[in-house]
């Protein structure tokens, strides 16, 4: 499940809304051990869900680097260089 969340900080363009609550999304499933809570928790899960997303969003706008910002499309090649090296059949 973790596996999915990706580095959300600098980035250009800055991660949105959507990025930062599917990360959210997947550290409460993962936390919680399960990807659809039941009728008791989904209240809970979803406050969880929300309230994570945004304290990161809090933590992305202040976080301060003088590295440049990465380029999204480059670094989801570069992933995907180091995955076919990594999976790659002989």
């Amino acid at each position: 499940m973790c596996r999915n969340i990706r580095t959300l900080h600098n980035f250009e363009p800055a991660a949105g809304d959507d990025e930062i609550r599917a990360a959210a999304l997947q550290y409460v499933r993962k936390i919680s051990g399960t990807s659809k809570p039941s009728k008791a928790n989904e209240e809970v899960f979803w406050r969880a869900v929300d309230e994570i997303a945004h304290i990161t969003g809090h933590l992305l706008d202040d976080l301060v680097t003088s590295a440049p910002p990465k380029d999204r499309e480059v670094e989801a090649a570069k992933a995907k260089e180091r995955s076919a090296k990594r999976f790659a059949t002989t």
